[in-house]
């Protein structure tokens, strides 16, 4: 766990000063991964799309364990997460659309920060942005940060295929409806614990009460249990938090209907749940917990 921690700091760190390396990220090689099993029926197409090179994975990963002080493990655990990372690096995207010059590319910048998958148009609204946010970070960074410190690598590779093969419009013509459907699926069962646990750090980060009462009244509303798939509530509550983050800001900023301020509040409350899943994170390894 510790060396997984530390691989997670240096993503973070490569990020943020080498954000260009983003660009060899590169997932061609799934779409042809994909052709070669056209033989094989729809959800079991998409599942030994994935399962084979997550095996692999952690094959590499149990033989790599200990070898050389374990800086082969470690190597190898920071060249993965960093290519399950993203794909498209979240603070880029968010500084696109702040310091677009005029409206019209700040609308077209912030078509940037939907999640995978979702191709209606985003309107430029502060609800919306906020939503778009969040919920790309949770896809983007908090998803396969959680998989990668419970599982190592291959949890993180497991979590990024996952997405691929649920949202990505480039893979959609290479798999059947049924294969799709059960990836996306899947991919809600991964997305599950991390939304939570961004709902609890957002907590901690933020305004409490907001969040909690919020999380509540989106359920009771629903009528749905706790465990289901149905993940609607972070956007509920990233909005609330955000809002009640930028009305108890410093009294020239309490407009909770600009984007551009309700989009800078987000990030920067991203920012600072990352930093309480650091922290406890690294409290769980100095205490020996794992």
């Amino acid at each position: 766990m510790a060396i997984h921690l530390l691989a997670v700091l240096v993503v973070f760190a490569l990020a943020q000063g080498l954000p260009d390396l983003s660009r060899v990220r590169d997932f061609s090689r799934l779409r042809v991964w994909l052709g070669v099993l056209d033989r094989l029926g729809g959800g079991t197409r998409s599942a030994v799309g994935v399962l084979v090179p997550v095996l692999l994975c952690a094959l590499i990963q149990y033989a790599l364990d200990g070898w050389l002080f374990g800086l082969l493990s470690f190597a190898f655990a920071v060249s993965v997460l960093w290519y399950s990372w993203g794909p498209r690096d979240l603070s880029e995207d968010v500084d696109g659309v702040i310091k677009a010059p005029d409206s019209e590319r700040r609308v077209a910048a912030a078509q940037l920060l939907r999640p995978d998958g979702d191709e209606a148009p985003l309107p430029f609204e502060a609800p919306a942005v906020v939503d778009a946010t969040f919920q790309s970070a949770l896809r983007r960074w908090f998803g396969v940060l959680f998989w990668f410190l419970l599982l190592g690598p291959c949890g993180a590779l497991l979590y990024r295929l996952t997405q691929l093969l649920a949202w990505s419009p480039g893979l959609a013509e290479v798999q059947h409806e049924s294969g799709r459907s059960l990836a996306r699926r899947f991919a809600l069962v991964l997305d599950w614990a991390p939304a939570h646990l961004m709902a609890l750090a957002l907590a901690v980060a933020s305004d409490f009460d907001a969040v909690f009462h919020t999380w509540k009244t989106w359920h009771d509303r629903m009528g749905k249990g706790y465990f289901s798939l149905d993940l609607g509530f972070l956007s509920a509550i990233a909005r609330a938090s955000v809002d009640a983050d930028v009305i108890a800001g410093d009294g020239y900023a309490e407009d909770v209907n600009d984007p551009l301020i309700e989009l800078t509040d987000a990030r920067h409350l991203l920012v600072r749940v990352l930093i309480v899943w650091l922290a406890v994170s690294s409290l769980l390894v100095l205490g020996g917990l794992v």
